[in-house]
């Protein structure tokens, strides 16, 4: 009798423990993201990121009290050492707010060794994040892998010092990049109250064409329309299906959006590089509507509500133009419009196409026919948050 009443009391804690897990990981959205790549030597700075402390800021779109940063290695062949980690508001250039300065914990100790193919979660850390503020988090490094875990198009420039700065120290920088290394995720405690937005894109999603350091890919001028998080994870080069820079959608997906925190809708703004590299686009048409379905269900199946197709906007006048990928390209946003397959449709085609020549985007809203300007990007992210919130 008493091994059956030790048996149950056990069964009744371990349900308790999960349930509290499970309320804590609900408890978080995301505020910011990007996906995670392997490093080139081209996309590394000149100089040796070991025994160096590299500043990077980014652009938070919810703000909260209390806080966890993701860190990635998951593309490096080596472990990255950290010896320690903080968060401030971001000034001009690489100065902070050093009144603001939190520094950072990774179970209790402040420093953390990642090793290969993994990642860290910081404990949970209580600042005065605000709404679509600018953050600072700067990373002092040991050593360091040879390739890093990065994404490329930042479209913010990171700071980097020799030796390990401290919070209240000079920061001089020696090397500038336009790219972030380590970084992954931040995630606000809402209780539940607040979700976010996830966008699966690729150059036109992760800024091409933007203005360095202003924060105007049409993500982010989404996100100053709308009450909830946006996480931005397009990567330049991407392809759906195959091909293209970095791993292709279907094989990042259960990371880069499924790996979100606090996510219930989800955008997806993909397959212009399938179509446009492809030398027999109508089977790559084909494939794209299968790999949305496909996508469409596991994002469903995870829990994320709304899923939106956004259509591919037009490159005549690109390079990569045929009227064979013409037609690819028509019959794939003819698709994603009349399919029932999405449960919303944001037609970004039909918004920035040339009305006297369809096939071209509006030339006030690009420079090279295929990528938008910060112009472009403005009548996106605003007609993207004009149809959220009107579906919701």
């Amino acid at each position: 009798m008493m091994i059956r009443k030790c048996t149950v009391l056990c069964a009744a804690i371990m349900a308790a423990t999960i349930s509290l897990n499970a309320q804590e990981v609900n408890d978080f959205t995301g505020t910011w993201a990007a996906a995670a790549e392997w490093t080139g030597k081209g996309d590394m700075p000149r100089m040796s990121l070991s025994e160096t402390t590299l500043r990077e800021i980014i652009q938070v779109s919810i703000g909260g009290e209390e806080l966890q940063l993701q860190l990635s290695n998951e593309f490096s062949k080596e472990p990255v050492e950290i010896k320690s980690i903080y968060v401030a508001d971001a000034l001009d250039s690489c100065d902070i707010d050093r009144k603001t300065v939190k520094e950072l914990k990774f179970g209790g100790q402040k420093s953390v060794t990642i090793a290969p193919g993994e990642t860290a979660m910081s404990d949970v850390f209580a600042y005065k994040l605000k709404p679509r503020q600018r953050l600072a988090v700067t990373i002092c490094y040991g050593s360091v892998p040879v390739n890093m875990t990065s994404h490329r198009g930042s479209r913010t420039t990171s700071f980097i010092a020799k030796g390990l700065v401290a919070p209240k120290k000079k920061f001089v920088t020696a090397e500038k990049v336009d790219h972030w290394y380590s970084i992954a995720q931040l995630n606000v405690r809402t209780g539940g109250s607040v979700k976010a937005v996830a966008v699966l894109g690729n150059s036109i999603t992760d800024g091409r064409g933007s203005t360095t350091n202003l924060q105007n890919r049409w993500p982010d001028m989404m996100a100053a329309k709308l009450d909830c998080g946006v996480l931005n994870l397009g990567i330049g080069g991407n392809c759906v299906v195959r091909g293209g820079l970095s791993e292709p959608a279907m094989k990042r997906f259960d990371r880069d959006i499924l790996g979100q925190k606090g996510v219930e809708a989800l955008i997806i703004f993909q397959g212009t590089n399938d179509i446009g590299t492809s030398p027999h686009a109508e089977n790559t048409a084909k494939e794209l509507k299968e790999a949305y379905k496909t996508l469409i269900k596991k994002a469903h199946e995870a829990g994320i509500k709304k899923v939106y197709g956004a259509t591919i906007t037009a490159f005549k006048g690109n390079g990569w133009y045929s009227p064979y990928h013409e037609a690819a390209r028509q019959d794939v946003n003819e698709w994603i419009r009349n399919s029932g397959a999405f449960d919303g449709v944001i037609d970004f085609d039909k918004l920035t196409r040339d009305s006297s020549d369809p096939e071209k985007l509006k030339k006030e809203l690009s420079e090279d026919w295929l990528h938008l300007n910060p112009e472009g990007y403005r009548v996106m992210g605003e007609y993207a948050a004009e149809t959220i919130n009107n579906k919701q």
